[in-house]
């Protein structure tokens, strides 16, 4: 008897070894290990070494320097002051566009979100040609004797990043004013709480996890931004550029105090995750959604209102897209823009920096690729087969939301800058750095759809006969593939729009757009910037017109 059981349990643990999921799922960990935990392990160790030995010294120079320290302090200024002022203009634009009959509300949550996928570097340098030192409204008000501001400083960097994140607020305010229930709104009105007082005391504390969960992307993403300080922070320093700085510097770099840095940023990141998650767990916002709101018809003049209201939102957060578009045709005379219509630039960029184009997409295509297999395999192993171990993997996959770019890629220059695995300065580092980063989101999608999949599909496909394997890629996977590809295209668009991690990783033949802008920027030549800045709006344009319409015609969330 004891050899049958002892045969029995051979028999388990070898159909253990074999079943696929459970190979999906060791694999995923090894790679999420050595790609991921593996070089933020490498930056960690890196940053206590100092001469051959482990010390505090670094943390030390960080904190008795105001150099550094000032650093820290500059970002969490701005992007303190950039996550209030998206709120001020998110919560404001969800409930108008959630409660009331305003028109044009598909192509105004349109260009919302192209305000969100374009890179905040793009804005940055829009409002240079603008309000820069020498821009065309900074001189418009300079003839007529009013001396503005320019753009360059803090205020500049808030300016960019309010109008570049306030979408962040806004999808997630507009998602959950649509399931709130009105019920709990009209008792409050029964009491003599009405008009704004009943937003601020109801409306407001029900939503307020959305709300807290909008304000940390938006803290999170000005907190980690690379390109937009570097572009008009003229001298005053964040963390992200002077980890950039003291990591790629022409007096010799330093990459213990760059892992420091990088360090204190990822530190500061999780930190507020964890604030948020906790003020959140404090309170209980649970209620039926038995009556989610209807639309309240205006009157004409303040549905008028309302539409000026939105219109003028939208309008100047879309025009950073607009201003390098038709820079992109304007004919210029070295960097000054001398106001004729020309197809130069455009010229110029396809002969100077063709294979920043061709790099762009093929890069982010390879990536999509593995993202999409990834997004299937995981999101199945995550959601079908819950366990301690899957719930690991899933956070451990989240991980990079919380990774600023700059940080991930120092790390990964970090560890495998050296035989036997040297992938530094190859076009291999920066797609798995993309793979990284962007899978988050097609998980999240890919979950999604696959939470709204019944199980019984599957049950039946194999009461029929079908193995389970054959069930999964032929029934689910099929049934699974328009969330995934809507997941994989928005990975695809921050993809192209990538400059953090890139200008680390880079290396001369594999420069991306991103890159080709940055270095085109920084040397005025601001038309070649204009016009590869216009392909990435392009192509982020008609990203999102094929997820409308895989998606049916549905809004898009991020």
């Amino acid at each position: 008897m004891s050899v049958i059981t002892e045969k029995k349990q051979k028999s388990s643990l070898f159909s253990i070894r074999l079943d696929f999921w459970n190979f999906v799922t060791i694999m995923a960990f090894i790679l999420i290990g050595f790609f991921l935990v593996y070089p933020l392990f490498n930056i960690f160790i890196n940053s206590f070494w100092v001469d051959g030995s482990l010390t505090f010294e670094n943390y030390k120079e960080f904190f008795s320097y105001k150099y550094y320290y000032s650093a820290l302090l500059n970002s969490f200024i701005v992007s303190t002051a950039a996550t209030f002022f998206a709120c001020c203009i998110g919560i404001p634009i969800a409930y108008i566009m959630s409660r009331f009959n305003i028109p044009f509300k598909g192509i105004f949550n349109m260009l919302i979100i192209l305000t969100l996928l374009s890179p905040p570097f793009i804005g940055a340098y829009s409002w240079i040609i603008m309000l820069g030192n020498n821009g065309f409204i900074t001189n418009l008000f300079a003839n007529i004797g009013i001396d503005i501001p320019s753009i360059y400083g803090l205020h500049g960097m808030v300016w960019v990043f309010s109008l570049q994140f306030y979408p962040h607020i806004y999808l997630y305010v507009s998602g959950a004013l649509k399931t709130i229930d009105t019920s709990l709104e009209e008792a409050s009105e029964s009491l003599g709480i009405s008009g704004w007082r009943r937003i601020r005391k109801v409306t407001l504390p029900l939503i307020f996890p959305t709300v807290s969960t909008g304000a940390l992307m938006v803290f999170m993403a000005s907190f980690a931004d690379f390109g937009t300080p570097l572009l008009i922070g003229q001298g005053i320093n964040v963390l992200p550029v002077l980890a950039y700085e003291q990591f790629i510097s022409e007096l010799g770099s330093n990459p213990a105090m760059a892992s420091t840095l990088s360090m204190i940023l990822l530190t500061v990141t999780t930190l507020v995750l964890f604030f948020q998650r906790h003020i959140v767990s404090k309170k209980t916002y649970t209620m039926s959604a038995l009556r989610p709101p209807t639309v309240i018809k205006l009157s004409p003049v303040k549905r008028l209102l309302a539409t000026l209201l939105v219109l003028g939102i939208v309008t100047l957060s879309i025009i950073p897209q607009a201003t390098v578009i038709v820079t992109s045709f304007i004919k210029r005379n070295g960097p000054v823009f001398v106001g004729e219509f020309s197809l130069d630039s455009y010229r110029e960029v396809l002969y100077k920096v063709p294979e920043a184009i061709t790099n762009t997409f093929l890069y982010a295509s390879i990536a999509i690729v593995f993202m999409v297999i990834a997004g299937l395999l995981l999101s199945y192993v995550v959601v079908r087969r819950k366990s301690k171990l899957t719930s690991l993997l899933d956070t451990l996959i989240m991980i990079p939301y919380v990774v600023p770019g700059t940080v991930l890629g120092i790390s990964l220059v970090i560890a495998f800058n050296e035989p036997p695995i040297e992938l530094t300065g190859t076009w291999i580092i920066l797609v798995i750095s993309y793979i990284i980063r962007k899978l988050p989101y097609t998980m999240r999608s890919s979950t999604a759809i696959l939470y709204q999949i019944d199980r019984s599909v599957e049950e039946a496909s194999i009461s029929l006969g079908v193995p389970p394997m054959k069930t999964f890629f032929k029934t689910t996977a099929i049934l699974m593939i328009p969330g995934v590809i809507s997941g994989a295209i928005l990975s695809w668009v921050t993809t192209i729009n990538e400059l953090s991690s890139t200008i680390i990783l880079y290396y001369g033949a594999t420069a991306t757009i991103t890159v080709s802008i940055y270095s085109e920027v920084f040397t005025a030549n601001f038309g070649t910037a204009a016009a590869l800045a216009s392909i990435l709006s392009l192509a982020t344009i008609i990203s999102l017109i094929i997820i409308k319409l895989l998606s049916g015609g549905k809004e898009i969330n991020i």
